[in-house]
């Protein structure tokens, strides 16, 4: 076995694993992130790029070249609920120089991380390296064991951090409680093409009763979800292909025809939901942020942009210490006091909508739009506080942590 020594190991390439990687490197801390994958090319992961995220890229001074790579802008937010639509968030609105969500596939994001993070000489990046289990001194995690390609690497280190998704192997390793919250629905995706002319204001989602539709404008085609009941996607399935087909049409009567490109059940992806959290998310040496400390649902598309704001806040709180090389549990904890409140806040906005509206629809109810949502439609100003409250967060992290 090889035998590795950093200060912060960080198991998961993803969206926290990597904003977390690129910052402790940016102050001068050694930092090693291991990623399971050969590649970044896993389509139909989170792509929404929100006004938090592009404002964290701004403070870093890489906003400007972020935005030269090819990405598409959405400066309002639309549903079509029954026969209602609802215009519900207008980012133009925002103090910001970037007033938009910027639609970017995750694999671009994540190189881009990479590309300057590798700037850093205290960045250190292992692709096809999986965090399989936790190494321990006594009662405190001081180091983790990863399999790669060449056999099995021990890397100790001053903190691990778990990174690795809603199936983490960090914080199944560590023994923390997972507390399920919850979620009626899962989601299958796939692409449609997009036409000239299609509006680029489109209703993101379409409400009839027993069909929810999803709609993301990304250049020459649709990234569309179909809402289903959960454990709803075996039974369409067995109805067949050509019944899913004209369950989208009927939803969406435009996208009539464009349902051709679906030439198999391999062109649809399935994404179970879930809604949890950790209901501890330290203990000495280990940390979860992320999707490992806190899965979330797709409404909104909030995930990718929750879990950058825990890199943020992690690295703000713990690059001192472990610049000193010590990082006690109530450093640790500090962080999850910071970001368990918007963590919840968000999560039971996101159950509230489940519950009231997903679940009846999928159910078959006729769906309508309540009068809050409605008073937003009519009144501008509303559209910027909803656009406020999705794009930049319950507690937006400003970037703390110096450059060395």
């Amino acid at each position: 076995m090889t035998d590795l020594t950093t200060t912060c190991c960080v198991a998961g390439g993803g969206p926290a694993g990597m904003m977390l990687g690129y910052l402790l490197a940016r102050a001068g801390v050694d930092v090693t992130v291991l990623e399971k994958h050969a590649d970044f090319l896993r389509d139909f992961r989170g792509d929404t790029v929100h006004p938090s995220t592009l404002e964290v890229m701004r403070e870093l001074g890489l906003q400007d070249d972020f935005l030269r790579r090819p990405h598409q802008e959405l400066q309002r937010l639309a549903a079509q609920v029954g026969d209602d639509t609802i215009h519900a968030a207008d980012f133009s609105r925002l103090p910001l120089k970037a007033k938009f969500i910027a639609l970017m596939p995750q694999w671009d994001f994540l190189n881009f991380l990479v590309e300057k993070a590798k700037a850093f000489p205290a960045f250190h990046l292992m692709m096809q390296a999986e965090a399989v289990d936790l190494i321990r001194d006594g009662d405190r995690v001081s180091g983790v064991i990863a399999r790669t390609p060449d056999g099995e690497v021990s890397i100790a280190a001053a903190l691990v951090v778990g990174a690795d998704g809603r199936h983490s192997t960090i914080r199944e390793r560590a023994g923390f409680e997972v507390e399920d919250i919850g979620a009626p629905m899962d989601v299958l995706w796939m692409r449609l093409p997009r036409h000239e002319g299609d509006d680029d204001v489109v209703p993101l989602g379409r409400a009839v009763a027993g069909a929810i539709l999803v709609m993301i404008p990304r250049g020459d085609y649709f990234q569309c979800g179909y809402v289903v009941k959960k454990g709803g996607a075996e039974e369409l399935q067995a109805r067949g292909l050509d019944a899913f087909k004209r369950s989208i049409e009927d939803a969406a009567p435009a996208l009539r025809s464009r349902c051709d490109v679906l030439k198999s059940w391999d062109d649809v992806k399935l994404l179970t939901v879930a809604v949890d959290r950790l209901k501890t998310w330290c203990a000495p040496g280990v940390l979860c942020i992320g999707d490992a400390a806190h899965a979330m649902s797709p409404i909104g598309g909030v995930g990718i942009n929750l879990a950058v704001q825990d890199a943020v806040a992690t690295a703000n709180l713990l690059w001192s210490p472990l610049k000193a090389g010590s990082v006690s549990l109530a450093d640790l904890q500090a962080v999850q006091r910071r970001r368990e409140f918007p963590t919840k806040v968000t999560q039971g906005a996101q159950v509230f909508i489940q519950n009231r509206a997903i679940a009846p629809t999928l159910a078959g109810s006729t769906p309508k739009a309540p009068w809050p949502a409605k008073l937003v439609d009519r009144i501008p100003f509303l559209q910027g506080l909803t656009a406020r409250a999705l794009g930049l967060g319950v507690r937006f992290e400003r970037v703390r942590s110096p450059a060395a």
